[in-house]
């Protein structure tokens, strides 16, 4: 079964598929393959949610010590039948909370439609407590379906330390023109495809022999918020972004009112 609630500390960073392929090979002596997918390789697919006024864009761009983000989540291909993944990710003084429920697509999608006006124990999930959260969170923001962002996960665990994970995306993409998550992952790129998005996830600091990985391949680390540049590039000069704008290109694909460069 699926953890439903678990906290850790994630470090994140932007490298190039050549530094992707030479962590691997370095890393394989004390990691192992994800136990999903083949060799750790899977599809992520997540609907996010958000309210007219953009808040949940803001609080995560401008880094407030306490933000969170709901979503709904399927790997690889799937159907209305398959299983879905309801999450509220929260991040609080640099520790990520996530609280998430185990569901039927369909199940979801109907709890998107009717929530508490039908009861709690009438929906098939693995946790009415976790339901009833999101559905707090949900009606206090007032959220709706948003966007949908995909892309190409090669995820491991620690052989000794099975609470260190280590993940690599690529190929990301985001929508907003077909909401459904299982039509599959697809969309307008939002990343150079020659740059991949890692994270390193911990519940208490990351080892030495990866930190000396790490720096020795010149990874550096930086804030890549997937949900941020995808709202960037989907709503173009709809969104006045200009000042919160980061600084690091993917590419030099262009976006906005002022010609921008994209960027995460």
């Amino acid at each position: 079964m699926a953890i439903e609630i678990f906290s850790r500390r994630e470090q994140k960073y932007l490298i190039t598929r050549w530094q992707y392929e030479q962590l691997v090979e370095r890393m394989m002596p004390h990691m192992r393959y994800d136990k999903y997918g083949i060799d750790g390789k899977y599809t992520v697919t997540s609907l996010y949610f958000e309210n007219d006024e953009q808040e949940i864009y803001y609080e995560t761009k401008n880094k407030l010590k306490y933000r969170q983000k709901l979503r709904l989540r399927v790997y690889d291909e799937t159907d209305i039948h398959g299983t879905a993944f309801f999450e509220v990710k929260q991040k609080h003084n640099n520790v990520v909370n996530k609280r998430r429920v185990v569901m039927p697509l369909m199940e979801a999608y109907r709890f998107m439609d009717t929530g508490l006006d039908e009861e709690l124990n009438s929906y098939q999930s693995t946790n009415e407590q976790v339901l009833r959260e999101i559905e707090y969170f949900r009606q206090f923001y007032q959220l709706q379906p948003e966007m949908i962002v995909s892309y190409h996960r090669h995820a491991f665990h620690g052989v000794t330390d099975p609470e260190l994970r280590v993940t690599f995306d690529m190929d990301l993409t985001c929508r907003n023109d077909d909401l459904a998550v299982e039509n599959g992952a697809f969309g307008e790129r939002f990343i150079d495809e020659n740059l991949v998005v890692l994270e390193v996830k911990v519940n208490d600091s990351v080892p030495l022999w990866l930190t000396r990985h790490l720096q020795d391949l010149n990874c550096e680390q930086r804030s890549a918020s997937k949900f941020c540049t995808s709202t960037e590039l989907l709503s173009g000069h709809h969104l006045p972004q200009n000042e919160w704008m980061e600084t690091t290109t993917i590419g030099g694909r262009k976006s906005g009112h002022n010609q921008q460069l994209i960027s995460i």
